[in-house]
Parts: structure tokens; C-alpha cells; sequence
């Protein structure tokens, strides 16, 4: 059965696979120093790709967005299910073998009360597709497309391509669809996006962003009806943070005119650049509109405002000029105070939240979040 755990951890590779060997090691398994093979590049076929990859290191699939309450009321939301292969279980046919081990976590933002909360849970997995004939398992990843579970949360991709979440904690709940309205974007070459200098420092990686939410979201004992916008990220990869990067800066935007932004980078030590990229769709048109990825040369962040955390001490750049090859963003936290703090759990304290999206004139053009890691410490397995 999967364990409630502590705060969670951010989606990117390097700590969602520390976060494994920390769990594994807990339970007596060995774990590899790195991964255990080189990521192939391939096509992207679909729905085959929206399923899991359970021959790959790591994996997740990550919603974000902003719902709002008829009466204006905002809050920020996440939902990620993380999947990582315990390489030394592979060889073991037991069905209690763990192979795979299944994190998950959710959060909500009260943006008008500047509080985020949050809950995760775990579990292990042997790796292998349900069998129909048997009573449904309490975790899984299904291959043939999106369906994640743990004991009673679940992400599902349904019939018309929409995302179902069913995520109950008991200090609040999110019953939401997210359908889309516009189609897949494959991040970097073709689904193919670097990570690093070093080739096997890459993923597959897809976006679903301009999904539009409805649904039910709990809070403090009182349900309400919401709608929004949110942004679906699927990756898996083989590879590891390169050893230079302390951590990165990563945004994922939906502008108010159908248009989706993205962009990253790497950090060394002394705050500089290691890698970047990143991309941006137009609005829909037609013909239907242009995809511009971006070199690792051609995204700046430049910090404009700083938060620090009265529980950690941790500073935090929440207000950020990203020049990007299509133009210059502003992005402003919508509330400070959208630290996670994993040190039970991963060791790491990280900031990720709902942020506002402007341009280079200071005018509002869309929402998404804003993730922040290394700022505490290194990122380091």
C-alpha cells in the first residue's frame, strides 16, 4: 500500500530519482550510481507515448493551472505522478518485486490568501500491466496510455483525449476534466529536448498546454465549482543532471490570446547559464500557427525581486525578465510564499507556484508556474 509521505519534490529528473533512491535505500534495495543505459532517439507515436516507459530511468506526468471560482476567486493547482525503475529488481519475476516505484503529489495555492498546501503519497510497483482477471492493484502506470494511479489518486487520459483527476486529501480535494483545445506540442526537436552539453543529457518530453479545466475543488471543508486553464507536461529519460548544474528556473505559460511559452535553464554555481531552451506556439490559426524552439544561446533570466522564506531562509528570485528569441516576459509570483519543503522526505527545498505572465510594457498576457530549485543547496544525488 502506498505511504503518505512529507512535502513533495519537484518534477525534474534529479530529484524525482533521488527522491527513489532515498525511498529505496529506506526499504534495504541497492540503487546505481547513475542510469543504466543511453536514452534512444526515436519518433513520438501516439496514444503509445502518453502510456509509461518503464525501461526508462525516470518519468512523469505533470498538470499545473489556475482555477477560478465564479465570484473571481484564484487559486494555483499541480498534479504529478512521478515513475522511477529500480534497475537491480528487474531481473526478479516475483509480483511483489518492486521494479518501479510510483510517487505522486498535489498542491493548491490560495492566491488571495498567499498560502500554498500540499500532500504526497507513494507506493511500489512491479512494473507490469493489470491483469483484467484480477482485483484492481493499488498503483500502477498503464503503457498503452495515460493512466496513473495511487491507492485513490489517479491522472487518466479518456476517450476524447481529455485528463480526468480524481486527487482526495484531507486538506482538500480536486475532482477536475481537463480537456484540450489545442494539439500535442513536442518540446525541443520533434519530442526530442536537450537537457545539457552532454548528447545523452536529453528526454523525450510533450507538451498539452491551453487545457481547459472544470471540475470541483475542496478547500478548508467547503467545496466549490471552478474553471480554468491548465498545462500538461509529459517526460521520461535515461540521463542525469549534468555535474555542473545547481539547479534550474523553468516556466511553462498559457497566454490569453491561445499562445503557450516555455522556457529553462541550467544553473552553476555562481548563477551563470549552463544550458537553455525552451519554445513557443503561436494562436491558433490557419495555416495552423508557428512552433520557434529555442537554442541554449538564445534564453536570459534576469532575477527582479526577491522573496525570502521565514522557515527556511531560503531566497527566492520570484520576479523574473526572461528574454526569449519571440520577445521579453516579465513573470511575477501571484503570491510569494509557494516554498515545498522536502527535507523529510528528498532533502531538498525548492519554489514552484502560479505566476503571472507580462510584457515587455508590464501588461498582463497569461498565467502558468514558475519553478525554482538549487537556491537552498546544490541539487546533487
Amino acid at each position: 500500500m502506498p505511504t503518505p509521505m512529507g512535502p513533495p519534490w519537484p518534477r525534474r529528473h534529479l530529484l524525482q530519482a533521488a527522491a527513489a533512491a532515498a525511498w529505496a535505500g529506506a526499504a534495504g534495495w541497492p540503487w546505481p550510481a547513475a542510469a543504466s543505459g543511453t536514452l534512444q532517439r526515436r519518433p513520438l507515436a501516439f496514444p503509445r507515448d502518453h502510456g509509461s516507459h518503464p525501461d526508462t530511468q525516470t518519468e512523469w506526468w505533470y498538470l499545473t493551472g489556475w482555477l477560478q471560482r465564479a465570484d473571481g476567486a484564484l487559486w494555483g493547482f499541480q498534479v504529478t505522478f512521478f515513475r522511477s525503475r529500480v534497475t537491480v529488481a528487474q531481473a526478479l519475476r516475483s509480483r511483489l518485486a518492486a521494479r518501479q516505484l510510483l510517487f505522486a503529489h498535489a498542491a493548491v495555492t490560495d492566491v488571495a490568501a498567499g498560502r500554498l498546501q500540499h500532500q504526497q503519497v507513494t507506493a511500489r510497483w512491479d512494473g507490469r500491466e493489470p491483469d483484467p482477471a484480477a482485483p484492481p492493484a493499488p498503483a500502477g502506470a498503464a503503457v498503452a496510455d495515460t493512466d496513473v494511479r495511487i491507492r485513490d489518486w489517479s491522472l487518466r487520459r479518456v476517450a476524447d483525449g481529455g485528463y480526468r483527476v480524481h486527487v482526495p486529501t484531507g486538506d482538500f480535494a480536486l475532482e477536475l476534466v481537463a480537456a484540450p483545445t489545442q494539439p500535442l506540442l513536442l518540446q525541443g526537436d520533434a519530442g526530442w529536448s536537450r537537457k545539457g552539453p552532454q548528447p545523452q543529457q536529453a528526454s523525450f518530453y510533450y507538451t498539452q498546454p491551453q487545457l481547459h479545466v472544470t471540475g470541483r475543488l475542496r478547500l478548508a471543508g467547503a467545496a466549490a465549482q471552478v474553471r480554468g486553464r491548465a498545462w500538461l507536461d509529459h517526460e521520461w529519460s535515461e540521463a542525469l543532471l549534468h555535474p555542473d548544474a545547481v539547479g534550474w528556473d523553468w516556466i511553462g505559460m498559457n497566454l490569453d490570446d491561445g499562445s503557450c511559452l516555455t522556457a529553462f535553464r541550467l544553473r552553476r554555481a555562481d548563477g551563470s547559464a549552463l544550458w537553455a531552451g525552451g519554445s513557443h506556439r503561436g494562436p491558433p490559426a490557419t495555416p495552423p500557427p508557428h512552433v520557434r524552439a529555442f537554442g541554449p544561446d538564445e534564453v536570459v533570466f534576469e532575477p527582479q525581486r526577491h522573496w525570502r522564506s521565514p522557515r527556511t531562509g531560503v531566497r527566492y528570485p520570484v520576479a523574473w525578465r526572461v528574454h526569449t528569441p519571440v520577445g521579453v516576459f516579465g513573470v511575477d509570483a501571484l503570491a510569494d510564499d509557494q516554498e515545498l519543503d522536502s527535507r523529510a522526505s528528498t532533502g531538498a527545498i525548492y519554489w514552484e507556484g502560479l505566476s503571472a505572465l507580462r510584457d515587455a510594457h508590464g501588461v498582463a498576457v497569461g498565467r502558468g508556474y514558475l519553478e525554482l530549485t538549487g537556491y537552498g543547496a546544490p541539487m546533487r544525488l
